[in-house]
């Protein structure tokens, strides 16, 4: 089937997916088409009413996902441990943390 997918940012783009295809399916090909990170996507049909695809292992046709199908795109996003990779790391931000101050 070919469904309609649609990011926030009003980017619309087409994805063929298997009929027995699973939430993860549709997000691993979103990934895939569109260089996105599959495992922070969240899929919402288009319906009525509109339905928050939260189960990964879920067949699409079970949410109510047909050929034609309009899907929203929306990011999850990043846990706190991964956004502050980086600023842990600066000796700006904090001072003490570059390599060198650690050796001392």
């Amino acid at each position: 089937m070919k469904v309609v997918a649609e990011i926030m940012t009003g980017k619309l783009f087409y994805v063929h997916v298997e009929d027995n295809s699973t939430v993860a399916d549709l997000k691993r090909e979103i990934g895939i088409q569109e260089n996105l990170p599959s495992d922070r996507l969240i899929l919402m049909l288009n319906d009525n009413p509109r339905r928050l695809m939260d189960k990964n292992d879920v067949s699409l046709t079970v949410y109510g996902v047909q050929d034609g199908s309009h899907i929203y795109i929306f990011f999850d996003t990043l846990d706190d441990d991964s956004s502050n990779i980086f600023s842990n790391q600066d000796p700006v931000l904090n001072p003490g943390s570059s390599p060198e101050e650690k050796k001392k």
